[in-house]
């Protein structure tokens, strides 16, 4: 299966228009975003889990990065309330679920396979840093290494941003609005923009909130079959 699986191209996805989908665990659904492979697969998605929906116990081959958005995941690590930031890295292994039900955003088989580090943050809960180099905008650092920087950014209400991504970046927008290129990307619209870009937004009235990823669309392959 393949979805906006050409990195070259600029996409956006607003995921509040689609359609839920059923995935092969009763209970849990989901909106894909990318994907590149099936079940296996290197694959961005919003999932959806109902209450007292689990899946079963399994091992994260390619490790997996999540948000969660709404509501409180669980796995025998804790519980994550939404706000949280969580990062598996390969070989990990859980029994995902929600007693109460929970909206996550994730990704999976996007790491260094050699990687072996764990994060578990509740990014609402830190510290905010105002970005020196640009105004109307607080930063909450979540994850860097040689691959991808990945961080909470909030926008001051009409603050006009231009950043260059030469590797490429995501956004996911999670409270508040912006507009890129004349579209409007409101809460848990997707922004992804190839290698070589440069970000132009502005931000709604009220501001906004978003997930950013930057500089690990260098690295695009698909699960090894």
């Amino acid at each position: 299966m393949e979805i906006n699986a050409d990195f070259a191209k600029r996409v956006v996805v607003h995921s509040g228009e689609l359609e839920w989908q059923a995935s092969p665990m009763k209970g849990v659904h989901r909106r894909m975003l990318d994907r590149l492979g099936d079940e296996v697969a290197r694959a961005t998605t919003i999932v959806r889990y109902d209450p007292k929906s689990r899946f079963s116990p399994h091992v994260h081959t390619g490790g997996e990065e999540f948000v969660v958005l709404k509501g409180v995941f669980q796995d025998e690590h804790g519980d994550f309330p939404a706000g949280s930031y969580i990062r598996n890295p390969p070989q990990s292994r859980h029994t995902p679920g929600s007693e109460t039900g929970c909206v996550i955003f994730v990704k999976l088989w996007q790491f260094d396979l050699e990687d072996r580090t764990h994060v578990r943050l509740q990014y609402d809960k830190m510290e905010r840093i105002e970005d020196p180099r640009r105004h109307g905008v607080r930063l909450t650092p979540l994850f860097s290494d040689e691959r991808e920087t990945v961080q909470i950014e909030e926008w001051a209400p009409g603050a006009e941003q231009s950043v260059d991504m030469p590797n490429g970046a995501e956004i996911l927008v999670l409270e508040g609005s912006l507009v890129s290129e004349g579209e409007t990307l409101a809460q848990h619209s997707w922004l992804r923009l190839p290698q070589g870009s440069r970000l132009e937004a502005t931000a709604g009235e009220h501001g906004v909130k978003i997930w950013l990823k930057r500089d690990h669309l260098r690295f695009t392959e698909a699960p090894a079959a």
